[in-house]
């Protein structure tokens, strides 16, 4: 499963933001591992500097194998919480994608 990381202008994507953002996709999602050709985030700060309170966007949207994108979006505060939640969305809903599968096949 191949993990790429989007930022826009108002984020920096640094070594240590990718490698972190990576660890914890990896880590959550590794069940499905063999399910999913590829997770693609899409990391943004909608109002810049800003004081804004909820403006860390991230979508996350992975490949299954031989299907549509399945796309997942998550707005807090913080950019990690953003990440953590998006990623906790998305499990659940491959779990529910899953076990479709599994009932139906």
């Amino acid at each position: 499963m191949l993990i790429q990381i989007n930022t826009d202008k108002n984020i920096e994507g640094t070594t240590e933001l990718i490698t972190h953002f990576t660890s914890l996709l990896q880590d959550r999602l590794q069940r499905f591992d063999e399910y999913l050709t590829r997770v693609e985030v899409f990391l943004s700060d909608e109002n810049a500097s800003r004081e804004a309170g909820n403006d860390k966007k991230c979508i996350l949207e992975v490949r299954p194998k031989g299907q549509d994108p399945i796309v997942v979006t998550a707005v807090t505060d913080n950019l990690y919480l953003s990440v953590k939640t998006a990623a906790e969305k998305m499990f659940l809903t491959l779990e529910k994608s899953v076990s479709k599968k599994r009932v139906q096949g």
